[in-house]
């Protein structure tokens, strides 16, 4: 049990990590909404399998925290597309924090 929670939450820090600022900026909606979600179906899916007393709590984990990772992610996605305001004067995409990447993703000064 212990093994496959170790092994689920390294999966969730890798996932995060390549939807991650690649340039040290802070974390998006994405990663942050999207590991919320992997953490809450983790555990979610591990209530629900071990009470199916079939034992299979560490899978019903694995597949909570894909889903919930998933949805998590894809709602953060949403989220993100939302906050971002096209400044087409510049050329720029701005999000309300004061950060501005171009349309490539690297960021504006």
């Amino acid at each position: 049990m212990k093994k496959a929670l170790i092994a689920i939450a390294g999966a969730g820090l890798l996932t995060a990590a390549c939807a991650s600022d690649p340039y040290g900026y802070g974390t998006n909606e994405t990663v942050r909404q999207g590991a919320i979600g992997a953490g809450v179906g983790a555990v979610a899916g591990a209530i629900i399998g071990n009470n199916v007393g079939d034992g299979n709590a560490g899978r019903g984990a694995a597949i909570g925290a894909v889903v919930g990772g998933a949805a998590g992610a894809i709602r953060g996605s949403q989220q993100d597309r939302a906050n971002q305001r096209y400044d087409s004067a510049r050329g720029i995409y701005c999000y309300p924090e004061g950060d501005c990447y171009y349309p490539d993703g690297r960021r504006y000064r």
